[in-house]
């Protein structure tokens, strides 16, 4: 049986990969035969709001899912979230894969509500995954600040436990810098 969707992406800052994450991008797996992950603010790390680089970032999904979602750097553009944010994304995956997706997925949240309601979003599914856990990367960030390793690995894949000491190192070393381009 053939997935519904050819293929499906998402985007977010992943700052730091979490057990809702993993949920919607194995949700996703279920009915995409392609899936791409766009890690946003790819160029910001050791920041407050954006600690770990790229390439930490992308080693969760290669943790997580091996060879399974294909993972891009997506800098940030300063418009925030609005439709010409959706227009660079699109423009983006069409940059990767030679084609726009047929599915967007994320988490739901209302800013996102805007995002592909340009020229390029129109015909292209859109699919808000409910939580499955109640976690944000803000709360993970605080526990690795805090060395409070037991609930950190409650809402984090096994695959990444050994990240911990390196992951709250990291942590410590952005908490003091409040500057971000990030929107």
């Amino acid at each position: 049986m053939s997935a519904p969707y050819e293929l499906g992406i998402t985007v977010g800052r992943f700052q730091t990969f979490h057990n809702g994450h993993r949920d919607i991008i194995r949700q996703a797996l279920r009915i995409c035969s392609r899936v791409g992950v766009f890690i946003g603010s790819a160029d910001e790390s050791l920041t407050f709001m954006n600690p770990f680089s790229y390439e930490i970032r992308r080693g969760f999904f290669e943790k997580v899912f091996g060879g399974a979602v294909e993972v891009f750097p997506l800098s940030d553009i300063g418009v925030g979230n609005t439709a010409a944010w959706g227009e660079y994304v699109l423009g983006s995956a069409e940059a990767r894969f030679g084609r726009l997706p047929d599915l967007v997925f994320s988490g739901k949240e209302q800013r996102r509500l805007s995002w592909f309601s340009g020229e390029k979003g129109r015909g292209i599914a859109e699919l808000s995954i409910p939580k499955t856990v109640e976690i944000s990367a803000t709360a993970m960030r605080e526990f690795l600040a805090s060395g409070d390793r037991a609930s950190w690995e409650r809402y984090t894949d096994p695959a990444l436990h050994g990240d911990f000491e390196m992951l709250r190192e990291t942590v410590l070393l952005s908490y003091g810098n409040r500057k971000t381009s990030s929107i």
